[in-house]
């Protein structure tokens, strides 16, 4: 199901990011001031309703992706990128660390064309500042339909963190943006 980029009810929005496996982005935007919900999900591919399994063939088109709803009034899309682009690498394609295939691709999925806009001009300006040795790939491409991933993805880091992928690739992660990111997080 695709959700519009405003709720009008509470004047919260979306967020939707593919930056490597989605248990290492959901831990650190679970932590960011100003989100109200993240989810495991999948975006970017063809057929309907995909399973984990599928998605990490490699062969459906979609990405593992987190659909932030975030409150525009404390944090803003710009400063949620800021986050995005300090928690992975956007210089490898098809790929974070150890986990390859297109499943783990870079990707924004923009709700709006301000969303494009800003998407665009944050990585202009990444780009110009040199701030990677390596060219961002990252893509930014429309929404399409966000699929929820499996309930067992669903804050996997908070109900695991002693799985040794946890342990040894996520709470590294966690520790780099709370210190990165300190005056960004929830009280």
């Amino acid at each position: 199901m695709t959700d519009t980029a405003q709720s009008p009810s509470t004047g919260s929005e979306l967020a939707t990011l593919g930056g490597g496996c989605f248990w290492c982005l959901e831990a650190v935007f679970d932590q960011v001031r100003g989100v109200e919900s993240v989810e495991s999900g999948y975006m970017g591919g063809g057929r309907p309703n995909p399973t984990y399994e599928a998605v990490c063939s490699g062969t459906t088109g979609y990405a593992e992706i987190i659909q932030i709803r975030f409150d525009p009034r404390v944090i803003s899309f710009g400063e949620i990128l800021e986050i995005f682009f300090g928690t992975h690498d956007p210089t490898t394609l098809n790929r974070q660390g150890n986990d390859t295939g297109t499943q783990y691709r870079s990707a924004i999925f923009y709700h709006s064309p301000e969303q494009e806009a800003t998407a665009k001009e944050v990585i202009e300006q990444l780009t110009k500042a040199k701030i990677f040795n390596a060219p961002i790939v990252t893509e930014v491409v429309p929404a399409s339909t966000f699929y929820i991933a499996e309930h067992y993805h669903q804050e996997y880091y908070v109900r695991n963190p002693s799985q040794p992928y946890c342990a040894y690739l996520i709470s590294p992660k966690i520790a780099k943006f709370r210190q990165q990111f300190a005056h960004k997080l929830k009280s």
